[in-house]
């Protein structure tokens, strides 16, 4: 296969169209099993301004290599193109196909004289906000050579252009902390306009800015008002420009949508559309003016992460009738979105579809969803109607149908799921031998989809979704192997920073921060140092990091209350090993590891991964100094909580992992025997979990660190409960918030917080890579990385992708009886494993074997074959 590149891109942006930055640093993997090719140099073409230029660059570097020239400025397009030189003798590879990139509009004053609209209808202040819509008629004199829609909105929009919608994005602009970040979205509508007549509607629902918001139905958080902010950009033939901005001309007016709430749903009626309202010629006659809302633009930035997009059509995989008789559609995958439908059936009357995650006692189970009413309705309006919810979404499997019409059949041609979430690319693929292991990583995939709609929420579907910190911190690891997230969680650590500043130093417990002031607590806060530090482990950014190095710095410095030996406050809240299995239903933070014990541990921790990034930063005054806090608040974490054998205050599964792996003992004996005591608790326990948010997502890696990948792979293969496959013996198809959201007997977990998609569980998923896979970045950003399998578990055989910075990544290993040309005893068996590495960068690989030494060998880019025995 011929090499050359691909995916050029820019910071982290696939579709440069519209970015924040103006000189931005380019990207390009390589496509190609080329044998042991590394890039010696590199060429770089930017054409802008009717003229083009070629930058040469001696460098091995082909991941965020600088802007080679001027700052562009805003709106300004480029051409791009890359050519890649290889070393020695080694071919080069031809010049990429070209790519456009091109910045918004990097300040206030670019925004000219558009303001934010809202409609001169009465606003309702305690209830829910009835979604404006805004129109404007305006013409157009000469030829277009192009043009761009600039947009945002005091709630969630969608815009039109002629009759037709503007773009593929949904429930834009997404969630961010609105008053330090405001997004908006630039489209390219070239396409949408002509010469003479033309319209732009746009349609704006409450969404996050001032719907009801947590278990305690906030309102308003950001605003009690909806509004719509735009500027369309004409460039005509001659090179002039026209400009269309929100004023005070346009009008504004109600429609179909009656109500539209995250939480609870939408209610249409299709009798109140009017038709051709984004359309040329239509009576406005009827419609309300405008006004203008007082707005500051200091906050409007370029999105970081990709948009939220419909990603997949899901069809119903079984229709059946309740116990009480009603009709549900299972869709056979708890998913996140909402239906589309095609009806047609009697005027006014009223269909109505309850979304839930599962069924209980034969029918929907709508106690999970506390206060969350996940209901919409539609009105019929006696024509062919089709239809899909504007500005909410739903966690679920099952919908509960109501009113649907004889006229019409249900089935899956008038009734689809459309899955939703931020549109990230997968980089992560696994298969094996294991059936359930190999569901268990669907479900894993299936939970970060859902709960990586714009933020890192908790879970989709009731009174909540937020964006907690703790969660995040633990799944960040895993949701780097999977999706590439780079600009999603680039943008939720700006927010996170933002807020911080303004909660006493520490981040709060939820991002954006809706709750009001949040008392410190460990782990939740430490995501302030460790999602920036898994990040940059797994995408090399340097830049972030130190964009988020005054974050981690306060948190540390500031944020935490500390007793008099630097340890966590004993008085303080703490969440510590939340969900541990034996916590009860009504007590989730009642766990079996001390809170304080968990505490401790990860406050050094976090100081450890700080005077790392203090080191690569080249802060070595700093580094110096959180070295030596380390090396003190470690000998207080052991007078604390260790004994002088070695023994810990709790010999609890966390209890026994954070020090194994934060490294807190302080002879090395205490190692070999915490670890020969943690796989002693594991076996008794039958292998079952004992571990909550704070050992979960460790667990494995310590036993594996340790030489006991056997004992993870034991429990990870339980399939009882409290065990990973124990959810997918019994059905589920996302990962659970708790071990036993639902029970053996098929019954719902009694405790009010109960959901059947939440990612923490999910965790483990870095593990599997990592171990079964047998992938690790030796340096970040994976330019060169570890190869080392751990066959176990029963597996005979695993395959591991992953889009690497450079390319792809993958390892198929077999394990089978050994052959006569195998040269393995009797008592062993052959394993065979096959590694391929992409230009450009450089794998140890480590093979396995029944004696005590492994064979290792470094190899460059290439496919690469090998086998050896083990017992």
């Amino acid at each position: 296969m011929a090499l050359s590149l691909s995916q050029v891109s820019f910071e982290h942006h696939r579709t440069a169209l519209g970015i924040g930055e103006t000189s931005p640093r380019i990207s390009w993997r390589f496509d190609g099993q080329v044998s042991d090719w590394y890039q010696k140099s590199y060429d770089i073409e930017v054409q802008k301004r009717g003229a083009a230029e070629t930058f040469h660059v001696d460098s091995a570097d082909s991941v965020l290599v600088p802007w080679p020239s001027d700052p562009l400025k805003s709106g300004e397009q480029a051409t791009v193109r890359v050519k890649s030189t290889g070393s020695s003798d080694k071919a080069s590879t031809p010049w990429s196909d070209p790519i456009q990139v091109e910045p918004g509009l990097l300040s206030p004053e670019d925004w000219r004289e558009s303001a934010v609209l809202a409609s001169d209808r009465a606003t309702e202040i305690n209830e829910t906000h009835r979604p404006i819509y805004f129109r404007k008629d305006f013409a157009l004199d000469q030829d277009i050579l192009s043009a761009r829609l600039y947009i945002t909105a005091l709630g969630l929009y969608e815009a039109r252009l002629n009759g037709q919608r503007v773009g593929d994005h949904v429930l834009a602009p997404g969630w961010q902390s609105y008053t330090h970040r405001h997004e908006y979205n630039t489209y390219d509508v070239t396409d949408l306009l002509g010469n003479g007549d033309n319209t732009i509607g746009i349609t704006v629902g409450e969404g996050w800015y001032s719907g009801r918001l947590t278990w305690n139905s906030y309102r308003n958080i950001y605003g009690d008002t909806l509004g719509a902010l735009c500027l369309l950009v004409v460039t005509n033939s001659n090179g002039s420009k026209t400009y269309i901005s929100s004023d005070t001309t346009w009008k504004s007016s109600t429609g179909p949508i009656i109500s539209s709430e995250i939480y609870d749903g939408e209610t249409y009626d299709s009798r109140l559309e009017q038709k051709g309202w984004d359309s040329p010629g239509f009576d406005q006659s009827n419609w309300l003016g405008v006004r203008e809302l007082n707005f500051s633009k200091d906050a409007l930035a370029a999105p970081d992460a990709p948009p939220v997009k419909r990603v997949e059509e899901h069809p119903f995989a079984d229709i059946f009738s309740s116990a009480s008789g009603k009709t549900v559609l299972d869709f056979g995958q708890n998913l996140v979105g909402w239906l589309r439908i095609r009806v047609k059936g009697p005027r006014g009357q009223n269909i109505t579809f309850v979304h839930t995650e599962v069924m209980e006692d034969g029918e929907v189970a709508t106690r999970p969803l506390r206060t969350a009413k996940a209901t919409d309705t539609f009105i019929l309006s006696g024509e062919e109607d089709e239809w899909e919810p504007s500005f909410t979404f739903h966690g679920f499997r099952y919908v509960q149908v109501e009113g649907w019409p004889d006229e019409t059949k249900l089935d899956n041609n008038s009734v689809t799921a459309i899955v939703v979430h931020t549109d990230m690319e997968q980089i992560g693929f696994f298969d094996s031998s294991n059936s359930l292991l190999n569901h268990f990583h669907k479900n894993i995939l299936w939970s970060m989809r859902g709960n990586f709609l714009s933020i890192p929420t908790d879970c989709p579907q009731r009174d909540e979704r937020l964006g907690w910190t703790g969660d995040i911190h633990a799944f960040s690891r895993t949701a780097n192997f999977i999706y590439d997230t780079t600009g999603f969680l680039r943008g939720w650590l700006r927010d996170a920073r933002s807020e911080q500043k303004e909660n006493n130093f520490s981040p709060p417990h939820v991002i954006p921060n809706v709750m009001g002031d949040s008392p410190p607590t460990s782990i939740w806060g430490d995501s302030i140092v460790a999602v920036p530090w898994q990040l940059f482990q797994s995408f090399g950014d340097k830049d972030m990091l130190q964009e988020q190095y005054a974050g981690a710095k306060d948190w540390i410095d500031k944020g935490i209350l500390r007793n008099e030996v630097g340890l966590w406050n004993r008085s303080t809240f703490q969440f510590a090993d939340w969900l541990d299995p034996k916590a009860p239903p009504d007590d989730p933070g009642d766990a079996t590891t001390d809170k304080y014990l968990v505490s401790d541990a990860y406050l050094i921790h976090s100081t450890e991964l700080l005077a790392n990034m203090s080191a690569l930063l080249s802060h070595a005054e700093d580094a110096e100094e959180y070295t030596e806090s380390r090396q003190k608040l470690t000998q207080a974490f052991q007078d604390a909580w260790v004994s002088q054998n070695g023994t810990m205050a709790n010999e609890t599964q966390t209890g026994l992992a954070l020090p194994l792996y934060f490294k807190l003992f302080s002879e090395p004996e205490h190692y070999t025997s915490a670890t020969n005591r943690l796989i002693d608790l594991v076996k008794e326990n039958e292998y079952k979990v004992g571990t909550g948010f704070a050992g979960t997502h460790i667990l494995g890696h310590t036993l594996s660190e340790y030489g006991a990948a056997d004992t993870f792979f034991g429990m990870l293969m339980q399939e009882e409960d409290p065990g990973w496959l124990f959810q997918v013996v019994m059905n589920g198809t996302t990962t659970w918030e708790r071990w036993d959201s639902m029970l053996a007997n098929g019954s719902v977990n009694s405790g009010e917080m109960t959901s059947f998609n939440h990612y923490a569980v999910g965790s483990i998923g870095s593990w599997i890579y990592e171990n079964i896979g047998g992938l690790t970045p030796s340096e970040p950003g994976w330019k060169k990385f570890n190869v080392e399998v751990h066959p176990g578990g029963g597996l005979s055989e695993a395959t591991t992708k992953f889009t690497s910075p450079y390319g792809l990544i993958s390892t198929h290993w077999e394990l089978d009886e050994s052959q006569e040309d195998d040269d393995c005893s009797k008592e062993e068996k052959a394993f065979r494993l096959t590694v391929q590495v992409p230009p450009n960068s450089q794998a140890t690989i480590y093979l396995p074997s029944s004696g005590s030494a492994k064979r290792t060998v470094v190899v460059g880019s290439g496919v690469h074959k090998y086998s050896s025995c083990v017992a």
